[in-house]
């Protein structure tokens, strides 16, 4: 017996099972779903019944064109090979209805004109080696394999070998056995779509399980998955779900009920289906994007009405900075004003004049510092020096803002510190940015040694200039003031005992002066 070989778990580019991770294929230029109309052997062995049955599908699928993309899909079997010479013209349920329906040659060719005369993609399922060279023959794009099929290796190989698009079923197939199917695919880099499916006719609701579709999507990564129905036609809500849980690929059994030709249960009729498609095409409208949230127009205007207003509870003079305890928040609040939800510990209000006690702050009368967005972008320009100077920092270790004025002008003045460690010896790696000055400062107790890893160092220490390149060592005693410069960016380790609280101590008194002057970040990477 042919049997897949189960592809290899050190293959590069695999999920977490060990399958290839391969690019989407159906419907890959309009990103609409594919929706498959399965005639099956609904055409009764009428070519005249099987037009109409097209014909009727096409005026339903006509408005639907800009939401989804469209197949009619037929059965091939070559029953000449197909069925047993024994059991021919028997009584037996399946036998009867293949050969009962059997089509010639020149109605097959008249139903797939007429299925491309309505721009349906065509589709067949093969149930034996010579309907795959029959699909071969007619060019079709893609085979579909029935849940029956599944695992019936020589077929699949048969299949494989036409390395045509592939849209397979799984109902009755273990996960075990869907697993060796795609496997099997993907080791011959087959494209294919795997589609949920329960074979029971017509399948109850509560045996539809819909919920498999998220099991393969996890199971399968950045595989399509597709949902084929067997549900009565009145049940309108199956497809929706499976697209809400992400299928793309959808296939449902069509037919049309004549006073000769009764429908089955679970195929729906014109009328079912523009029901059904109507109610998918409502789904897709509420589901919405998968990638981004919509931007609805007049959503945070309303929402914004709602919000406290920042109200002042005295008179501010122009230039002064307002505490959250020098506000009252409160609705209704001015349509331009600043709200609570504007407020964060990471933002400075300053007043641009002089503004009256009662009075709410808006973007007129005052200016924000948004310091998140200093920081944020202090992160960005650290982490790329890190990576250009390919110097190794800790895991665990936080990042230290500080030694400077203020974060507006951090660029300017002030240092980046990783503190690694603090016992009874300390150790630092400390960045200096581009054209950045750490004010002068000395200690009365900590000794410190600077060893250059990346970049230049202009070091003033106790009033002369030391330029200071990769590799070079430096060590600064207690009481001798020190400042430094780097022109084109520099990272250094500080070696030190260890470091004592309050022991430094700059000349410049606004450095103290800044109560915020550091800030921690924990999670920087």
């Amino acid at each position: 017996m042919l049997m897949p070989s189960l592809i290899d778990k050190h293959t590069n580019n695999t999920d977490n099972f060990g399958f290839l991770k391969i690019k989407k294929h159906i419907n890959k230029n309009s990103g609409k779903e594919l929706i498959i109309f399965e005639i099956a052997n609904n055409h009764m062995g009428d070519v005249k019944h099987g037009i109409k049955i097209i014909d009727e599908m096409a005026k339903i699928k006509n408005l639907y064109t800009k939401d989804f993309e469209f197949a009619v899909k037929f059965q091939f079997r070559d029953l000449n090979s197909f069925i047993h010479p024994t059991f021919k013209g028997s009584n037996l349920k399946f036998v009867k209805r293949f050969e009962s329906t059997k089509l010639t040659k020149k109605e097959w060719e008249i139903l797939f004109k007429r299925a491309k005369k309505h721009k349906f993609k065509l589709l067949a399922t093969p149930f034996d080696e010579k309907s795959v060279k029959r699909i071969i023959d007619l060019n079709f794009k893609i085979i579909k394999i029935a849940s029956c099929s599944l695992t019936d290796w020589p077929l699949l190989e048969s299949i494989s070998l036409t390395k045509k698009e592939v849209i397979f079923s799984t109902a009755g197939s273990s996960l075990d056995e869907i697993d060796s199917v795609v496997s099997f695919f993907q080791n011959r880099n087959i494209q294919f779509t795997l589609m949920h499916c329960v074979g029971k006719y017509p399948t109850e609701d509560k045996f539809l399980n819909i919920g498999a579709i998220e099991l393969y999507k996890q199971r399968y990564q950045n595989i399509n998955i597709g949902f084929s129905t067997h549900e009565n036609p009145a049940n309108v809500l199956s497809a929706p779900l499976a697209l809400g849980m992400g299928a793309k690929v959808f296939e449902k059994h069509v037919g049309i009920e004549t006073e000769k030709y009764k429908l089955n249960k679970y195929s729906a009729n014109p009328t079912q289906i523009n029901k059904w498609l109507e109610t998918l095409k409502q789904a897709k409208i509420m589901i919405g994007s998968r990638k981004k949230r919509l931007k609805i127009s007049k959503e945070k205007q309303e929402l914004r009405g709602l919000q406290r207003g920042v109200f002042l509870k005295k008179d501010f003079k122009k230039g002064e900075k307002i505490n959250v305890s020098d506000l009252h928040l409160c609705i209704p609040s001015n349509s331009n004003g600043i709200v609570a939800n504007d407020l964060s510990k990471y933002k400075d209000f300053i007043t641009k004049r002089a503004i009256k006690k009662g009075s709410q702050l808006d973007n007129i009368n005052s200016k924000i510092i948004d310091n998140r967005k200093i920081v944020l972008a202090i992160v960005k320009k650290i982490k790329r020096l890190i990576n250009k100077s390919k110097v190794l920092i800790p895991n665990g270790v936080d990042l230290e803002i500080s030694h400077h004025y203020g974060l507006d002008n951090f660029f300017k003045y002030g240092i980046s510190m990783f503190n690694i460690v603090n016992y009874e010896y300390c150790k630092k790696i400390i960045a200096v940015f581009p054209n950045q000055q750490h004010p002068e400062q000395y200690h009365k107790i900590k000794k410190e040694t600077f060893h250059i890893l990346y970049g230049e160092l202009k070091l003033k220490l106790n009033g002369k200039n030391i330029n200071l390149k990769q590799k070079d060592i430096v060590t600064i005693n207690p009481e001798e003031t020190h400042e430094f410069f780097s022109k084109t960016g520099c990272i250094f380790e500080e070696i030190s005992s260890n470091h004592k609280i309050n022991d430094s101590y700059y000349t410049d008194p606004r450095v103290l002066k800044n109560k915020n002057r550091k800030t921690f970040i924990k999670f920087w990477r």
